[in-house]
């Protein structure tokens, strides 16, 4: 039985959370196909494109995405009052950066339409609310992609999968498994050697920008001062670390030192090595603590969520396990 997205994500509430979308029937719509031999990863540029231009316009901070060849996932905080604080004009202008129409464009300046918008009351309180929703940046991912494959085809009809995957991440723990876990992603379909030469995706982006320092910030963001508790090069470490231990065929040997941001967050290598893996195949609609997901089920007025027992079975999972 499918429940509503608002049942487990309240509107108007701020969190984090990791959001999967997948192309109909799994099929390579934005891969290399490997029954036809077309190729199609240019899409995966758009895709890309797309995600960090729509975080520059609504009150998200990307801070991981993956592009894969049927699915991408992307983990971004959403914070709606940002959106609130935002002038009717500001509101106005993003909006318009979305949606722009042919017949507008060529009817009016951008700053005409922005003044007439945003004269708009009841339509401005609507586009704020719009601007901090999950479900239309979701919207406004896919769709546009969609519409652009399908005249690259000369079809019509679904290109992604009715429903996206969202997963609330509870705490801090959650959070970085769950973006090692998307950043990982090429490596474990064997379409990349190494993390670092992964294309489109967010570590990707980190090592091209350079190595900055303090720390971890989004790849794009439109929150202020929407950092991680880790430094960049720990998140980095940590990446590498996860990678060789996943996947023992891996060239290199597994540190033996524990990584720092590990030692930081008082978990063990066995715990961080079960966690990681389990982000889709033992969670479901919320990712965290045993602690935080029984408090997310109580607040949604339910007796539990899937993804508790496996997050109490990991709490005493011993380093020998």
């Amino acid at each position: 039985m499918g429940y509503s997205r608002r049942t487990y994500v309240q509107p108007g509430a701020p969190g984090i959370f990791h959001c999967v979308s997948r192309c109909v029937r799994r099929a390579f719509l934005c891969g290399e196909d490997p029954l036809t031999g077309r190729s199609f990863e240019h899409r995966k540029k758009w895709i890309e494109a797309r995600i960090l231009e729509l975080a520059d316009i609504f009150a998200v901070a990307m801070h991981a995405y993956a592009v894969m060849s049927n699915h991408v996932h992307v983990v971004m905080a959403v914070e709606p009052d940002i959106a609130m604080s935002w002038s009717e004009e500001e509101v106005a202008r993003r909006w318009l950066r979305l949606f722009r129409s042919a017949r507008d464009i060529a009817n009016a300046s951008l700053e005409s339409r922005i003044e007439a918008l945003a004269i708009q009351k009841t339509r401005i309180a609507t586009l704020r609310r719009r601007l901090g929703d999950i479900s239309w940046f979701m919207r406004c991912l896919n769709e546009p992609v969609a519409r652009r494959a399908n005249r690259e085809d000369g079809c019509s009809g679904r290109f992604w999968e009715g429903r996206f995957k969202c997963q609330a991440l509870l705490d801090d723990t959650a959070v970085l498994a769950c973006m090692v876990y998307v950043d990982l992603n090429p490596v474990r379909a064997g379409t990349a050697s190494s993390p670092e030469t992964s294309c489109h995706t967010s570590l990707r982006r980190r090592c091209d920008a350079g190595e900055p320092t303090g720390p971890l910030a989004p790849v794009a963001s439109s929150i202020p001062d929407a950092v991680l508790p880790v430094t960049a090069a720990n998140y980095r470490e940590l990446v590498d670390w996860t990678g060789r231990a996943l996947n023992p065929s891996k060239r290199g040997a597994i540190p033996r030192r524990l990584p720092a941001i590990l030692t930081h967050l008082a978990l063990r290598p066995t715990q961080w090595l079960c966690q990681v893996p389990a982000t889709e195949s033992e969670y479901w609609r919320a990712i965290g603590c045993a602690e935080s997901i029984a408090h997310q089920a109580k607040q949604l007025g339910r007796s539990w969520l899937r993804g508790v027992g496996f997050a109490r079975r990991l709490e005493f999972v011993s380093e020998t396990a």
